[in-house]
């Protein structure tokens, strides 16, 4: 089977990729690497061709797309503060080159799409937890995006037989996580401040929560996304179905870590969402998917990985 992962040089496509080719996939990886670090593929193994080129040329996505049978679409601009500052380029990346994405896959003649969303989609709705049949309601542009993307793959599936299946994502964190970016994962950025001695920042009073969901969990479901059937045009949550507050994370970092972990309040940001939950039970019943790694035992593994690879020698 001849897989595309687009942005699979990031965070979470290494972690796709690497699963791919250990399971016996030819995969190309798609990327501009505005984000995505080469050396997140250097413990890759197998058939792996590297397309360099953003979604946001057609061709570009023409060419990798050639003789493939499913394609992991991940590339995007994925931060939400980023796009309340730049509504534009978050629109142009996450919306343009999501169809030329989904145009690409009609044109080769892929199988499917399985689609990164996101549970900013949810936006700020009191109900917990979030279930997939509740109305999207996002408050920031990244959100809307997001929401664009399910409902553009949803409609090339009516329009054009193109299967498609959009995966909300709930707040990922594991290995290769960059914590060097200004919108980084809040997990990478905890962990390098206790490595550094440094007072970890807290956007708001810290009792925001959410379901943290370690990257392995992440991966696991977006490859039964890729081969179950029957599920075309369907959306489903990816998290644990548990929630942690800021502050409860950083007190359950410290023990982890063996570090003093006392968080650096300021002022909440902007379109930042309170509470966040996945309620997996769709997930569950149709993809078979049941979170292996649980919040804390995820968190142990990201401590190690970034005391490994950032501790100050």
């Amino acid at each position: 089977m001849r897989v595309v992962v687009t942005g699979g040089a990031g965070f979470i496509g290494s972690h796709i990729v690497e699963e791919l080719l250990r399971r016996g996939a030819s995969v190309v990886v798609l990327d501009d690497f505005s984000s995505g670090k080469e050396e997140n593929l250097s413990s890759a193994r197998g058939p792996l061709e590297i397309a360099r080129g953003s979604i946001c040329e057609p061709e570009n996505v023409q060419a990798a797309f050639r003789g493939a049978d499913r394609v992991i679409h991940l590339a995007a601009r994925t931060s939400v503060p980023r796009s309340v500052s730049d509504p534009v380029e978050t629109n142009r990346v996450n919306i343009d080159g999501t169809l030329n994405v989904l145009v690409g896959a009609r044109d080769a003649k892929v199988k499917r799409v399985v689609f990164a969303a996101s549970s900013s989609a949810y936006g700020e709705t009191p109900t917990l937890p979030k279930v997939e049949s509740m109305e999207a309601q996002p408050i920031s542009p990244y959100g809307v995006t997001k929401l664009v993307g399910e409902i553009y793959g949803q409609v090339f599936g009516r329009c054009y037989g193109l299967e498609n299946v959009s995966l909300r994502y709930f707040n990922v964190f594991g290995p290769r996580q960059d914590p060097s970016s200004p919108y980084s994962g809040v997990l990478s950025k905890f962990a390098t401040a206790l490595l550094e001695g440094k007072p970890p920042v807290v956007f708001g009073d810290g009792e925001q929560s959410r379901d943290f969901t370690y990257v392995a969990n992440v991966v696991d479901a977006t490859l039964r996304a890729a081969e179950t059937s029957g599920i075309s045009g369907l959306v489903f949550n990816v998290g644990t179905g548990a929630r942690f507050t800021l502050n409860q994370t950083l007190e359950l970092l410290g023990k982890i870590s063996g570090r003093a972990a006392r968080a650096k309040y300021e002022a909440a940001r902007f379109g930042d969402i309170l509470h966040s939950q996945a309620d997996i039970s769709l997930a569950k019943q149709k993809l078979g998917y049941i979170p292996s790694v649980d919040f804390e035992e995820g968190l142990r593994r990201t401590w190690e990985w970034y005391a490994s690879t950032y501790a100050k020698v």
